[in-house]
């Protein structure tokens, strides 16, 4: 069954009107017709396929769940529900008095017979706008709050009368009265009558308390104590929490009932922002509510408020139970890997947590794992590495700093402190280990939902290559290695840096057709101790230790941004770039921070570090030794629909362009590989489809992709159009890059 809106109405109403109005009433029409194929509902084919289930729990009864669509029939009663659903909705829109009608007409094409149209007129009448506001509170209390509150009103006069603003407008001023102390009000106490008699199509609005309003819900409440129970039960009976009442010790103006003296007091000095003498503030006990759940030590969090009357006061007493979770535990997990440089393997990890190991929910966490990684999508027998690596964390739910900082924002979450030591040892069989040792001291915060910070002051890496094997010296005497064997010898380092980093998306709470995400990261390096120390070493590169160190300043930009096209398209796009400035002791940024491109991650139709600096490439033959190398810029856009097959299933149409280049060092890869104006001319392109299996827990995703543009080659036969052969086995042997891995690319 089909639908057909004939929207009419007088000269006030515009064409574009008339258009909105109808698309708004197709969206409510109800039944909505079975879906098509081709102009057949194949839904409908498979609902009957297998014929009438036996069973209910049978594979018939399953595969008509699972598959199929029962079919919509025609209805009478359709008609008339839907004609009063759409004259609701045109009432609370503004269009008073408009009418809809509706009837029934059986398909005239004969290739579509028992097929019927729900045809509806909608006669429009003209619409009503805000001629005035006014809001009109007895209570002596509310007075003062809303002489405030209504400065801000979303209902302004000239706005059309609409009944989805009334309600917005009625939880604004309930969010703001509970936010000045008015514990029991809620938006139904607000009545809002609207008087249409004013003629020109004008209305006038009276916001107003209604007369059966509780007492209770016009008076500011103000908090008088407030109780914490950190290892509260939730077996626990009433007699034993008044007991536990009466062994609360005063900490501050808070309460604690912690007779194991299990947790610091001054955790929940931090976490708790309601405060005894104040007005009750829901958007205080919101952030309260947050900050237990954010700080990982507990596992249940609720609360209980009980009013009383303290001479003319109100007030509140305010109990938190806390139920926490295991302060000690372990966990082992064996998982499949899969890297931007299309490396896939397994990595059995241990993790064992204490998430109260100084008493104030601190978590210190140490983590070894081990595992092995295979490149795929490579005709050699390509590289296989082994991982080994033990971090350790310690996390503070505050700021640690040298001077103490005793007033700054908490928000939703408190800000942490992290301080990191980890070690990873790379085993690259017969050719050599990569040994990188890791500490880090910073703090994040965020300083709203959408927005997050991460500044850590002092980040100090050092790579040490070592265990070089019979294979790597045969490197220095192929041409196409030569410079990897160059860079793998010269990696010792020590990346003494600081690192900026900011994030920032979009609403979770905002139902939109449009989101986003966006990254910067910014990391200075050297710079301390190019002050600290003068001496070189036989290449006359400064040193530290013993050790060069790495000196360099590197941005870069990650945007992304995505449109949902229709229930079943979504329209991804990622902007990518990146700078890296090496000066001083450095001619390049350390292979560790290096940008690079190809991969399942970046421009899947080459592979990893495969294309560029520049003109660069390596192995073009498609067989690869080592991942190592890249450029200090690079530039990079991808766009992609994905269409939604089914639950499980997506697909996906692909472009992906980019490259990377070298700042200033032509020295190391040739003429053609810096970055300059004309960089444009050395961007790679390729494009793809792809299939992605959503099993909920993981997104397991096949790309196959091949190049439109090669830069490597001579200008003028770099766009490869004209060699597209997917029938020939030499051009996909040559072309087609199959990117399996797991999660989607950006």
């Amino acid at each position: 069954m089909g639908t057909e809106i004939n929207v009419q109405g007088d000269s006030t109403v515009s064409k574009s009107e008339k258009e909105e109005i109808e698309t708004q009433l197709a969206d409510l029409a109800r039944p909505k017709p079975n879906k098509k194929l081709f102009g057949y509902p194949y839904k409908v084919g498979l609902y009957y396929l297998m014929g009438e289930p036996k069973k209910e729990k049978g594979f018939r009864a399953w595969f008509r769940r699972k598959f199929g669509e029962e079919p919509v029939f025609a209805s009478a009663k359709a008609l008339s529900s839907n004609s009063a659903i759409w004259m609701a909705f045109l009432e609370n829109e503004g269009y008073f008095r408009s009418t809809v009608s509706g009837s029934l007409r059986e398909n005239a094409d004969s290739s579509k017979r028992y097929q019927a149209v729900g045809v509806y007129q909608v006669q429009v009448q003209p619409r009503y706008y805000i001629d005035s506001v006014a809001y009109l509170m007895d209570s002596t209390a509310l007075q003062r709050p809303m002489a405030q509150i209504q400065k801000r009103s979303l209902l302004k006069k000239g706005n059309p009368y609409r009944l989805e603003a009334i309600k917005l407008e009625r939880e604004r001023i309930n969010q703001a009265l509970q936010r000045q102390g008015f514990f029991y009000f809620q938006p139904d106490f607000i009545t809002v009558l609207a008087d249409s008699a004013q003629g020109n199509h004008r209305t006038r609005l009276y916001l107003a308390i209604k007369p059966e309003t509780p007492r209770a819900a016009l008076l500011p409440y103000s908090i008088r104590d407030i109780y914490v129970y950190p290892s509260y039960s939730l077996a626990s009976n009433s007699t034993q929490l008044d007991t536990a009442q009466q062994q609360a010790v005063q900490f501050g103006d808070l309460k604690i009932v912690d007779p194991a003296g299990i947790y610091n007091p001054k955790l929940f000095r931090d976490i708790i922002a309601l405060r005894p003498g104040r007005r009750y503030n829901s958007r205080a006990q919101d952030q309260t509510l947050s900050r237990f759940i954010n700080v990982g030590s507990f596992k249940f969090v609720r609360n209980r408020f009980e009013p009383d009357q303290q001479g003319d006061s109100t007030v509140l007493d305010v109990h938190y139970y806390l139920t926490p979770y295991p302060k000690k535990s372990a966990r082992l997990e064996i998982a499949g890997t899969s890297r931007s440089n299309n490396l896939v393997g397994s990595q059995l990890s241990l993790n064992w947590r204490n998430r109260n190991v100084l008493g104030r929910s601190e978590l210190f966490t140490i983590n070894a794992n081990a595992g092995f990684e295979f490149l795929i999508g490579s005709r050699s027998t390509g590289i296989t590495n082994y991982r080994y690596g033990i971090q350790t964390s310690l996390a503070f739910p505050r700021l640690v700093t040298p001077i103490p900082i005793k007033h700054y924002e908490r928000g939703q979450t408190l800000p942490q402190t992290i301080v990191s030591l980890g070690y990873d040892l790379i085993v690259r069989r017969e050719y050599y280990n990569l040994n990188s040792f890791l500490t880090t001291f910073g703090y994040s915060w965020r300083s709203n939902p959408q927005s997050e910070h991460v500044f850590q002051p002092i980040s100090i890496n050092y790579v040490l290559p070592s265990n070089y094997g019979e294979k790597f010296f045969q490197m220095e005497e192929d041409p196409a290695t030569r410079q990897q064997y160059i860079n793998i010898l010269r990696s010792e380092q020590l990346i003494l840096s600081s690192l900026y980093t900011y994030n920032l998306s979009s609403s979770p709470r905002r139902a939109t057709a449009y989101t986003y995400r966006l990254s910067v990261n910014v990391e200075p390096a050297g710079n301390l101790a190019s002050l600290m120390t003068r001496k070189v070493n036989g290449l006359g590169e400064e040193i530290i230790f013993g050790v060069p160190y790495s000196q360099f300043f590197r941005m870069d930009i990650d945007s992304r941004h995505f449109f949902k096209v229709s229930p079943g398209m979504t329209w991804a796009n990622r902007i990518f770039a990146g700078l890296g400035v090496p000066y001083g002791n450095s001619d390049q940024l350390p292979f560790v921070k290096q940008y690079f491109v190809g991969g399942a991650n970046s421009i899947r139709a080459f592979r990893p570090r495969a294309v560029g600096p520049g003109i660069y490439t390596r192995n073009t033959d498609g067989s690869v030794i080592l991942q190592d190398g890249g450029g200090d810029i690079k530039l990079e856009f991808n766009t992609e629909l994905r269409p939604k097959f089914n639950k499980y299933l997506q697909g996906a149409l692909f472009l992906d362009v980019g490259n990377v280049w070298m700042y200033s060092d032509e020295t190391t890869y040739g003429i053609g590989t810096q970055f300059k104006s004309d960089f444009y001319k050395q961007l790679a392109v390729g494009t793809g489809l792809g299939l992605r299996l959503d099993v909920s827990y993981f997104v397991l995703r096949f790309d196959l992709a091949f190049p439109l543009r090669k830069p490597w080659l001579p200008e003028g036969q770099q766009w490869v159009f004209d060699e597209i052969a997917p029938g020939n086995r030499a051009w996909r042997r040559d072309n087609l890059i199959l990117n399996v891995a797991v999660g989607y690319p950006f």
